[in-house]
């Protein structure tokens, strides 16, 4: 059985500072084919789906489709302040390969 994806405490902490709960919205983490290296993550804001896997704590979420799940098996999601810009990150164990930007990736 696959690991379900993680989230960081830093991760978590960003979506209370921007309020995604106080709006209904949970931070949706998804797999998409495109992309310069064959996947790409489609981060965003969005309402929780029935049939998604919703990770919490407290009362933030980070939700999952049921077909991105494969991909994000083991995966941590992070949130990174970094001089270049602040983003949600993920570290995938299964990525074989990603690009220079970290928003593609291959299997």
């Amino acid at each position: 059985m696959n690991l379900p994806p993680s989230v960081t405490p830093r991760a978590f902490e960003r979506l209370s500072e921007i309020g995604a709960a106080d709006q209904g919205m949970a931070l949706r983490v998804a797999v998409e084919g495109g992309g310069c290296s064959g996947f790409q993550y489609d981060i965003k804001l969005d309402a929780p789906g029935a049939d998604d896997l919703v990770i919490a704590e407290g009362t933030e979420k980070v939700v999952v489709d049921p077909i991105s799940l494969p991909f994000l098996a083991g995966a941590v999601i992070d949130f990174a302040d970094e001089l270049i810009g602040a983003r949600f990150t993920i570290e995938n164990p299964n990525a074989t390969s990603s690009c220079g930007c970290g928003t593609s990736f291959s299997i």
